[in-house]
């Protein structure tokens, strides 16, 4: 982390502070994107619609009011060693732009998974960019090591992201200023 700017560790200093354990790996990572933080963040918030930017994500069924503590049932597009995950709403925090999310059964090997998403404006070649890290801490598999876990996990990770920016960034050439929740 020695290559980052101060406005970027003091966002990880502020919001993606995860205590790892012994059988534990924890990672971070920073995607710049070419649009405003508001159409980034009115993805991103949607607890209830994550197949919006996450490729992997074929169907999300919602239970409870989308408030901290509602659950989801995702269902994965084959290929993924899982097909099904349930997540618990942890934190939606539209003022800091912060979401938390717990991943609390499925038929996957990511136990005690949990992630911080945070989303942060930043002028990238004067126009209105953002910032989006994403930091997780989960269970090390028996048969695993940290490096494979974080590495399989990172690389979700990055997936989703290349897809936020890819998706952010078309809606904001399309002249899309407004947040999509309300269109």
């Amino acid at each position: 982390m020695g290559d980052l700017v101060g406005a970027e560790k003091e966002y990880i200093r502020r919001h993606h502070n995860h205590a790892a354990a012994e059988n534990q790996c924890t990672s971070l990572l920073i995607k710049h994107i070419r649009a405003p933080v508001h159409l980034v963040w009115s993805l991103v918030r949607r607890f209830d619609q994550p197949q919006k930017y996450k490729p992997f994500v074929s169907r999300c069924i919602v239970q409870g009011d989308l408030g901290i503590g509602s659950l989801r049932e995702v269902n994965v597009k084959s290929g993924l060693p899982a097909t099904t995950s349930f997540e618990r709403l942890e934190l939606l925090d539209d003022n800091e732009h912060v979401l938390s999310i717990r991943i609390v059964g499925g038929d996957h090997r990511l136990r005690n998974y949990s992630s911080i998403l945070s989303v942060h404006p930043e002028i990238i070649e004067g126009r209105p960019g953002t910032i989006v890290i994403e930091s997780f801490v989960v269970d090390v598999p028996e048969g695993n090591t940290k490096d494979e876990t974080c590495y399989f996990v990172e690389a979700l990770i990055k997936c989703n992201l290349k897809s936020l920016a890819e998706v952010s960034e078309r809606l904001a050439v399309q002249g899309r200023t407004e947040p999509i929740d309300r269109m």
